[in-house]
């Protein structure tokens, strides 16, 4: 039997974020992404590209006394990856070396962030 549900933590190079409850996030688990190419006599080509994983629609929520979001700029202003794990409702978890992307703002009403993580290779579950 599948479960969804809310995401239950982020962790982030050793930090653990709680994840607002109603938060749905998109994983792609990175590895080929495959397209068609025709050529003109009917036969065609397979154009397999490379991609990284991601995890969009993250809501961590943000502890400024805890100094969450600049935690989370120091992690963004790194030149490499650090390891991230995303851990579902299911009891799931994903992990792999990854990055924030996008643009990364703190909601003074929710106290939340939106978080994109991407990385290289694949997103494994352990």
């Amino acid at each position: 039997m599948a479960t969804g549900g809310s995401i239950e933590s982020v962790g982030l190079s050793g930090r653990t974020f709680a994840v607002a409850a109603d938060a749905d996030s998109t994983r792609k688990l990175g590895g080929w992404n495959n397209e068609h190419e025709p050529n003109g006599d009917g036969t065609g080509r397979l154009i397999k590209t490379r991609e990284g994983w991601m995890v969009s629609g993250l809501r961590l929520a943000i502890d400024d006394l805890r100094g969450d979001h600049e935690f989370l700029q120091a992690l963004a202003d790194q030149n490499d990856y650090f390891p991230c794990v995303v851990t579902y409702a299911s009891g799931a978890e994903y992990s792999g070396l990854g990055q924030i992307t996008g643009d990364l703002q703190a909601s003074s009403q929710s106290t939340t962030g939106e978080v994109t993580l991407g990385g290289p290779g694949q997103l494994k579950r352990q």
